[in-house]
């Protein structure tokens, strides 16, 4: 792998997860556990040290498709079938939280507005960097450190005034 492609990768992570972490926490993700199985996750994440809010955050992303899925499938379905397969996703998206009787839209708003981002960009980073860059998002926030990612999701729920 060349040293641009990385840049690519890296570059593309950024924007992912400032893109799910901004929408889910201004749809309030961080405030309370929506759906079944996100206060259980947030109040174990808050066993161990963390943030409870940002416990909350994680607790909704593992149990309904928000703004993260949304920016995954999104990312695999504009590199499969360009700007109309992102457009598949957000549809997807939206029936995934009926199923999971999520009320919000923040799946749905992550995987429209990275679609447009992967469009506007397409000429400078190809939707397949988008691809390992939510992956590389998600690890930071899901798979690396729950505690700590927990404290920085809590800090920025309370700038957005979406927790404590």
């Amino acid at each position: 792998m060349e040293i641009v492609e990385i840049i690519k990768v890296v570059v593309a992570g950024i924007i992912c997860w400032l893109n799910f972490v901004l929408i889910d926490t201004y749809f309030g993700l961080p405030e309370k556990p929506g759906v079944l199985g996100a206060k259980t996750i947030g109040e174990k994440i808050r066993d161990i040290g963390g943030n409870i809010h940002g416990g909350y955050f994680m607790g909704n992303i593992v149990c309904s498709p928000d703004a993260s899925a949304g920016t995954l499938l999104a990312s695999i379905m504009s590199y499969l079938m360009g700007v109309e397969g992102g457009l598949i996703a957000a549809l997807l998206v939206w029936i995934g939280n009926r199923l999971c009787a999520d009320p919000g839209y923040a799946g749905t708003i992550g995987a429209l507005t990275i679609t447009a981002i992967i469009y506007l960009l397409s000429p400078i980073i190809e939707a397949k960097y988008f691809i390992a860059g939510m992956v590389l998002a998600i690890f930071t926030i899901q798979g690396f450190e729950h505690k700590y990612a927990s404290i920085l999701l809590g800090k920025i729920a309370k700038k957005m005034n979406r927790g404590e």
